[in-house]
């Protein structure tokens, strides 16, 4: 595979330090880090071996990979590699393309509180979907998903969501037969949105009870119960983003089972 004109290593190293300098204290030690092995990635900084043509004697230097999980040119093949698995997973049917975001102002504790909050969007997004699916009055079907989360959006700004590949279906509450949806229609988006807003703010506060998310900056009040209640108060009547996209794939529900 030939290498493309620019790398996001290349824009590392011609404006990264720039960039470091003007950041200088705002900038979290796993970024820097994550910067340096993106920019050092595959040259002769972290080393490399020689590989040699037995009959020809031919000999080329390879350098080595950093190996950090959100260098592109390290995650380029695994990502590959993932994709062909999860194809072998697939049903003769049509999937649906579901997208769960975050408000933007949630979205800040989320970068704060990593672990915690990306964990309970995972969870949160995954119950909402099978709820309203084995709902008799929608679906009445035991569905499955592959959920991936992004942390970033289209302008590489903060925006954490999921996405969530679902097929047009499942098994009947009792495991005897395949229940298909509507073609070319999965659920409601406005239902999925206000069961997954409950869900994430009912539990954000058990975190929040718990002990286990840190605020800073100017939403370092939050930290008490009552300012932090107070604070997510508009968020429980907003509207939360929740789409699905039309099916992809081939369109026929599968066989009885």
């Amino acid at each position: 595979m030939s290498r493309p004109k620019l790398e996001i290593a290349d824009i590392f190293r011609a404006h990264g330090p720039a960039w470091r300098r003007a950041h200088a204290g705002h900038v979290s030690l796993c970024r820097l880090k994550v910067m340096s092995a993106i920019e050092t990635c595959r040259t002769e900084a972290l080393g490399g071996h020689v590989a040699a043509c037995t009959k020809c004697a031919h000999q080329h230097i390879a350098y080595n990979s950093c190996k950090n999980r959100h260098c592109p040119k390290c995650q380029g093949p695994a990502a590959r590699d993932w994709m062909a698995e999860r194809a072998e997973d697939l049903l003769p049917v049509g999937y649906f393309h579901v997208v769960i975001t975050l408000p933007a102002e949630i979205a800040r504790i989320a970068c704060w509180n990593k672990k915690a909050v990306y964990g309970l969007l995972f969870r949160a997004s995954a119950e909402t979907v099978m709820t309203i699916a084995a709902d008799p009055k929608r679906m009445g079907a035991r569905v499955g998903m592959t959920s991936v989360l992004h942390t970033w959006g289209s302008a590489l700004a903060h925006h954490p969501h999921i996405h969530m590949i679902v097929p047009g279906g499942g098994l009947s509450l009792d495991a005897t037969r395949w229940v298909a949806c509507k073609p070319g229609f999965f659920l409601h988006v406005r239902v999925l949105s206000r069961l997954f807003r409950r869900l994430f703010l009912d539990r954000l506060m058990v975190l929040h009870r718990a002990g286990r998310l840190a605020f800073f900056g100017d939403l370092e009040g939050l930290v008490q119960a009552d300012a932090f209640a107070a604070w997510l108060a508009p968020f429980r009547n907003s509207e939360w983003v929740v789409y699905a996209k039309q099916p992809f794939g081939a369109w026929r529900p599968c066989s009885p089972i």
